[in-house]
């Protein structure tokens, strides 16, 4: 049933963007279903399970209809609602406990901001530092721009500690890629490791589809490719999103799809805006690729939720590491892009030695134009790479991130 309703929105996009192949599996995925719970206290076991058991049937279901489920995730209300500040031994073996069950079960887990408000919390680096060590599961973040506070100075000076704490505290910093300092951003994000969780218990689902939008633009120009991407992308995510509404429950509230295009090392966000715009990610029309992509997903008619914006992740996405390597853009430019995408500044491989004064600039910045932009959510995940200066080439462990040169902020 679920295949004649998608079926006369497909042929649609077909004969709008000129493709004479249907969709195949490769052509999106979903990246996450993400369940929102909150906590009585980090001892409640009973609400994660109940979180790992709904997300199991969820991944079942979308598995049985020919979709490709990468991850499944957990969000909970923000740490600092639960412990109220005090980050001492109890709360790490609590967290600890709850990471066992998580990666037997193979489930994402993020905590949320661990202080509210602009604060700076002299010991909260190195509890952060002994937690990436004794947990493998769990993500987090500190808000730096909020609507009410404006820039949070404290917070960002936090966040900056933070960042070089993860990094010197794990092989190739790699830690760093489950914390980010984040401006703006709102409950319900299924994208780690902004997420956080507000309100009744209930999930939302992500997506990635690059090579979606790349078959999209190998038929379109400037003319129409914002008509043939919109009426491409509504046909491939009505049924994902009448299978979302199916599996609400008064138990489950359905929060709707993040329409961001989530890269990976085969779906080249960089490849696709390279088929429009006809030269190199970072030539001229660049940014204008991107505020049209931006702008199409701002106005797809679906239930949408979280960032629902453009990611250009350097070190998951292929062609956006070649043509960082080729030198082809700079931090600044990837600030530029953030006014017309979606999530800021992500896995942006920078020096070992770079200092927490720059750290503090660049968060700075970050937050000024999510401001700037009515409080637009954008994000900032940094990647000091220790023993690494800029212009050299590092490699990672992690399977979900491709090899890249560092990036000079100077």
């Amino acid at each position: 049933m679920k295949y004649f309703y998608a079926l006369p929105l497909l042929l649609s996009f077909m004969i709008l963007s000129g493709l004479n192949q249907p969709l195949s599996a490769l052509d999106f995925r979903i990246r996450t279903i993400t369940a929102g719970v909150n906590l009585s206290d980090l001892d409640d076991r009973q609400s994660i399970l109940q979180a790992i058991d709904f997300l199991a049937r969820a991944e079942s279901e979308f598995t049985e209809q020919g979709y490709e489920v990468q991850t499944l995730r957990i969000a909970t209300q923000n740490l600092h609602e639960i412990i109220d500040g005090d980050f001492n031994t109890q709360v790490m073996a609590q967290l600890v406990a709850i990471d066992k069950i998580l990666i037997d079960k193979n489930i994402m887990l993020s905590v949320g901001e661990l202080l509210d408000g602009d604060k700076f919390q002299d010991d909260l680096s190195a509890w952060t530092a002994l937690l990436v060590n004794q947990t493998s599961n769990i993500s987090f973040n500190i808000p730096i721009a909020s609507t009410g506070l404006g820039i949070h100075d404290k917070s960002i000076k936090l966040a900056a500690t933070i960042c070089k704490a993860l990094a010197e505290n794990s092989p190739g910093g790699e830690a760093n890629f489950r914390f980010t300092a984040s401006a703006n951003c709102p409950a319900g994000i299924p994208f780690f490791p902004a997420a956080f969780h507000q309100g009744p218990q209930g999930f939302a689902i992500g997506l990635e589809y690059p090579n979606l939008i790349t078959r999209v633009f190998e038929g379109s120009n400037w003319s129409n490719a914002d008509d043939n991407l919109q009426a491409a992308l509504e046909a491939a995510f009505k049924p994902v999103e009448a299978m979302g509404k199916g599996l609400e429950t008064p138990e489950w509230t359905y929060y709707g799809l993040d329409t961001s295009p989530a890269p990976g090392l085969d779906a080249s966000i960089g490849q696709s805006i390279e088929t429009l715009i006809g030269r190199p990610y970072g030539s001229h029309s660049t940014l204008r690729a991107c505020g049209l992509i931006t702008g199409v997903i701002k106005q797809l008619d679906l239930k949408t939720c979280g960032y629902s914006g453009l990611m250009l992740p350097v070190i998951e996405d292929q062609v956006l590491a070649q043509r960082a390597m080729e030198r082809r853009y700079s931090v600044d430019e990837l600030l530029l892009y953030s006014s017309v995408s979606g999530t800021g500044l992500d896995v942006v491989p920078l020096a070992g030695d770079i200092t927490e004064e720059t750290l503090t600039g660049i968060y700075q910045d970050l937050a000024a134009l999510s401001l700037k932009y009515f409080n637009k959510p954008l994000s900032a995940r940094l990647f000091p790479i220790p023993g690494k200066k800029a212009g050299e080439m590092v490699k990672f462990e992690n399977p979900y991130l491709t090899g890249c040169i560092v990036l000079d902020v100077d």
